[in-house]
């Protein structure tokens, strides 16, 4: 962005139109989100892909295999972080979400007719979970879409932060509502 935005009502509405257009175009900055959730008494993060954006409803979601050790953690413990970084932008966005999966088999099946015509199809056909230890054998059965998960995940709030040459800003938007504070 060339010129800054002054105005914490136009910054977290250029947020979320960021955040759509990320689900749209492979190559926007935060596109590849770090999920952290909780896994007993430690913390866990991987890189998820944002998939879908809902600007009225305030979710994000993103898929995963159902086997994967990240669905017991959220089932256990719903809360989670999402952390996003554009350079582009300057901007890093750290979202606290409540997670769930979907449970909708129509919205389920309809994200993987859409999905299983891609390469990226194959990672949630494996007969094996993910982080399984590979056993090398030939003609190993593929599986089938029954692993594919879709997570959704519920904004409950945001911290901006835009790095820039003439003084870094930061902003909370939650159920407080929107402030400035110090990067």
């Amino acid at each position: 962005m060339n010129t800054r935005i002054e105005s914490l009502r136009l910054i977290e509405t250029a947020c979320w139109q960021e955040l759509a257009r990320a689900a749209r175009e492979r190559e926007h900055g935060w596109r590849t989100m770090t999920l952290a959730t909780v896994d007993g008494d430690r913390a866990e993060a991987r890189t998820v892909v944002l998939r879908e954006t809902d600007l009225d409803r305030r979710w994000l979601l993103f898929y995963s295999d159902d086997r994967a050790a990240k669905l017991a953690q959220i089932a256990a413990h719903p809360l989670g972080t999402l952390l996003l970084w554009s350079d582009v932008l300057s901007w890093q966005l750290r979202l606290r979400v409540h997670l769930a999966p979907l449970d909708d088999r129509a919205e389920i099946s309809a994200r993987w007719s859409r999905l299983k015509q891609s390469p990226s199809a194959q990672d949630y056909l494996s007969p094996l979970a993910p982080g399984a230890t590979l056993i090398q054998h030939r003609g190993q059965e593929r599986g089938s879409r029954e692993h594919f998960a879709v997570i959704r995940a519920v904004v409950e709030g945001a911290d901006w932060l835009e790095l820039h040459p003439d003084g870094h800003r930061r902003a909370i938007f939650d159920a407080s509502g929107a402030r400035w504070v110090q990067p």
